[in-house]
């Protein structure tokens, strides 16, 4: 059996044999081919990039659809009929609720105190906690395929953290990811700057299909958000806060903060979205504005269905 060397390590030429240097060397007759381990960056780099902006559709564009609509595309992406998919969405004065958020004690007196303030509450199809959703705050949603052994949690978090690092590096500013303590919907992926957060990520697994969905704070205010859902956890608690089976956060609003807040810069949601198709384009092949088809139309109706239905069954 022929044998090469790297350094002082004997790497066999014909089968696997040695973890090297931070990769696998597979051999050939003649040299080595290099087996690198998966980076954040290769889920971004897709040969097409569908876009489908929904950012600037107004107060009307309920976040219920948008729901359905991510279910409707991790299908699609999920079975080969549709490429990768980048989604904007902006909806106005809404607050989404997780499941776990339904089974508050007094969830009734908690959105009516949303309602007095001016917001609509609904309850997404999915795990997580509450999050403010405004004109200011620009969700992005990147749908890929799950094939066989493909796409491990991790790997789609930080598929997005690399992502907004990269629409965010003409300024100066360290972009970290960890949970921030006293946040609203904390969680591991919590983006921030300076020890305050301007943007939450979550996933959905669907039908072969993974939606990765990350909302980015863009201007106003991120402690007055903040502010909002301390009052609505405080309201919907009561004296059983630390009582309950579900554990809800204690919401501290300074650690919370807006990109525009964060950056001394005016930023704003457009400005936000021509970064990422900026994006997207360098790294990917092509992209396209595709819409979704009549077959996605159809799904997308039963989709939007059961996301009635289940907010019906929470708010009567």
């Amino acid at each position: 059996m022929n044998e090469g060397s790297a350094g002082d390590k004997k790497i066999s030429t014909t089968c696997f044999r040695k973890w090297y240097n931070g990769c696998w060397l597979k051999c050939k007759t003649k040299g080595f081919t290099l087996y690198m381990a998966k980076q954040p960056i290769d889920l971004l780099i897709q040969p097409k990039w569908r876009i489908i902006d929904q950012s600037s559709l107004g107060p009307y564009f309920d976040a219920k659809q948008s729901f359905a609509i991510d279910d409707t595309l991790c299908a699609s992406v999920g079975k080969g009929l549709s490429p990768a998919t980048a989604r904007s969405w902006v909806h106005h004065d809404t607050i989404v609720l997780g499941i776990q958020d339904t089974r508050l004690p007094y969830l009734q007196e908690g959105i009516s105190l949303l309602e007095e303030a001016g917001y609509q509450a609904i309850v997404r199809n999915s795990g997580g906690l509450a999050v403010v959703l405004d004109s200011g705050v620009l969700n992005v949603s990147l749908i890929f395929q799950d094939k066989k052994n493909g796409i491990d949690i991790d790997r789609g978090y930080e598929a997005m953290f690399e992502l907004v690092k990269r629409m965010l590096s003409s300024y100066d500013a360290a972009i970290e990811a960890y949970e921030i303590k006293g946040s609203y919907c904390p969680g591991s992926f919590d983006l921030s700057i300076g020890g305050r957060k301007f943007a939450g990520i979550s996933q959905r697994r669907l039908r072969g299909g993974v939606a990765v969905q990350i909302y980015l704070c863009a201007d106003q205010s991120g402690s007055g958000r903040a502010e909002l859902i301390k009052r609505f956890y405080d309201t919907a608690l009561k004296d059983m806060r630390g009582k309950t089976k579900a554990v809800y956060p204690d919401i501290r609003p300074e650690t919370m903060a807006s990109l525009s807040e964060l950056l001394n810069e005016d930023i704003s949601v457009q400005d936000l979205m021509l970064l990422l198709l900026t994006q997207l384009k360098e790294l990917g092949g092509e992209i396209y504005q595709g819409p979704l088809t009549p077959a996605e139309e159809e799904v997308y109706e039963k989709n939007l269905v059961r996301m009635i239905e289940r907010n019906e069954k929470v708010f009567g």
